[in-house]
């Protein structure tokens, strides 16, 4: 069998995304997704999120998936009240997918410990009496580990021409205009994620080097410190769960130096706020970063649930897999309630995942 290089990697990659973005549009522009009933919906799904903050408009923002303004929060919440979902904490869960007669319900989740969680989300959060878990990584509390993929984003941006290994010998990148800049993150970014992680880290912090990045500075700017973390633990629609120490791909390192991040990352997040942390979700959350090992660790570790990047809706037969748990990310690029009611159709994961309901191999 022929040997299939980074590049043809990165690029089905970058070709399923596309397929599913344009499956994904169509839909929303037809409607054909309001034909489907109940079928493909499920009893929940778990929405993922990251930044929340006003946008501010800029021709390069290739991580723009990553972040969703405050009003969009806002107007996805009053739908889910309208359309009769019921906002629950991760704690309920396990309890909800056990009971397939019950209301549809959606949990919120926050990655990595963002200031703009604790500064834009949580007062929308209250307005609506919303609960949700953020997962932390106390390596960007510590402000000892990097933000990888925002510190590509800084040295293209900052770069006119990139060279670079991506593993099949140097290149030369064009990066003087944004279509430029957007083609050249894609490249690295696939090409590298798809490759040993060891290779991306290396790979990045030369690159960032070389633009003049202040990574952990990037870090410090970004994400809470450990008294922001307790802030925002003491709020009582809060729950912390646990998101690693440095934020890896699991899947990619020994099943020790795996697990040890993940029952370390509880051991300091449970010091820091003096509760016990009992839910996790795998950095990154991709098959190629978390698969059947890791979903074996978190159970054996005790951890109630645990989510996945996966996309999928929640149904019944997720209750004897609690730690391989899918979700479905509200994506920057899609900020529309029209856009929601998409998603929540289950119609794009019933696509994506053929036919499947449980994707956990």
């Amino acid at each position: 069998m022929p040997r299939r290089t980074a590049a043809e990697g990165s690029d089905r990659v970058s070709l399923k995304h596309d397929v599913f973005r344009a499956v994904f549009t169509v839909l929303s522009a037809t409607g054909a997704h309001r034909l489907t009933g109940p079928r493909f919906r499920g009893t929940g799904a778990i929405l993922m999120l990251h930044h929340v903050r006003p946008w501010r408009e800029r021709a390069f923002a290739p991580n723009r998936l990553l972040e969703v303004t405050p009003d969009f929060l806002d107007a996805v919440l009053c739908r889910c009240r309208a359309i009769g979902l019921d906002l629950v904490a991760m704690d309920q869960v396990p309890g909800r997918l056990a009971d397939a007669e019950g209301t549809p319900f959606v949990a919120l989740t926050f990655d990595d410990g963002y200031r703009d969680t604790l500064d834009e989300a949580l007062p929308v959060l209250r307005r609506h009496g919303a609960p949700a878990t953020v997962y932390v990584t106390p390596g960007f509390a510590d402000r000892t580990a990097p933000l990888w993929w925002l510190d590509l984003e800084e040295a293209v941006e900052r770069l006119a021409r990139i060279e670079v290994d991506l593993g099949e010998g140097p290149e030369v990148l064009a990066a003087a205009s944004p279509g430029d800049k957007t083609a050249a993150f894609e490249r690295i970014y696939w090409a590298l994620r798809t490759g040993p992680e060891e290779r991306l880290r290396s790979t990045i912090a030369a690159l960032a080097a070389r633009a003049g990045v202040d990574s952990l500075g990037s870090v410090a700017a970004l994400c809470l410190d450990w008294d922001g973390i307790r802030r925002l633990a003491a709020d009582p629609l809060v729950t912390i769960g646990a998101h690693t120490m440095t934020h890896p791909m699991l899947a990619k390192h020994p099943p020790e130096v795996a697990r040890d991040e993940m029952e370390q990352s509880r051991r300091v997040i449970e010091d820091a706020i003096g509760r016990p942390v009992v839910h996790f979700a795998y950095p990154v959350g991709d098959p190629g970063s978390a698969g059947s090992r890791e979903f074996r660790a978190a159970t054996e570790m005790g951890f109630v649930t645990a989510v996945t990047t996966r996309p999928g809706m929640l149904f019944p037969e997720h209750a004897a897999i609690p730690t391989a748990l899918p979700r479905v990310s509200l994506n920057g690029n899609f900020q529309s309630v029209d856009q929601f009611d998409v998603l929540m159709s289950g119609l794009p994961f019933w696509l994506w995942n053929r036919g499947r309901r449980v994707n956990a191999a």
